[in-house]
């Protein structure tokens, strides 16, 4: 199965279900519908139809001690892991399996989103976001699936994250 709508399913959250609580929270966002993205590059391909914004990178990580991170920045910002998990005293950070992505963040590879915490909040998947989307006017996001894009503000991301008991760790990368 991939990770676009047609399986939305087979999630333990759908996209269908995210969006309609965001909008019985009155959380703002303007959505795309496009081809399944699994990729940055591909990412880059749509992106010239929607409105300016940040468009982010998820890294889905674990750590030595086998704690789970999300790690959401900017699309172009490279980060070292290793100094990655210096800084958040989680040493040994490595990417994590599609098995454990499922199960913890009830999402398949191409998908990772920080929308995704509706299921980590769960499993203690700790989330971490680069301070500049903070500062951004729109940050563009994947609703659990990679062929739909959801732009909002950072204020309403935000939002979402208090209505799931989500307080992420906002660090300048």
């Amino acid at each position: 199965m991939d990770a676009s709508s047609a399986f939305q399913d087979s999630l333990p959250t759908t996209s269908d279900a995210l969006i309609a609580r965001m909008d019985a929270l009155g959380i703002a966002y303007t959505r795309y519908d496009h081809v399944p993205l699994r990729t940055v590059a591909d990412s880059k391909l749509v992106q010239g139809e929607m409105e300016a914004g940040v468009h982010v990178k998820n890294l889905y990580l674990r750590d030595r001690k086998k704690r789970n991170l999300l790690v959401t920045l900017e699309q172009d910002r490279e980060v070292d892991l290793k100094s990655l998990g210096e800084r958040l005293g989680a040493a040994g950070l490595s990417f994590g399996s599609e098995e454990r992505l499922m199960e913890n963040l009830g999402i398949r590879p191409g998908a990772v989103s920080p929308l995704a915490m509706v299921n980590g909040v769960k499993q203690n998947v700790r989330l971490v976001i680069d301070a500049a989307v903070k500062r951004a006017s729109l940050v563009h996001v994947h609703p659990l699936v990679n062929d739909r894009t959801l732009a909002m503000t950072p204020a309403d991301l935000i939002r979402w994250f208090d209505a799931i008991g989500c307080a992420p760790e906002w660090i300048e990368l």
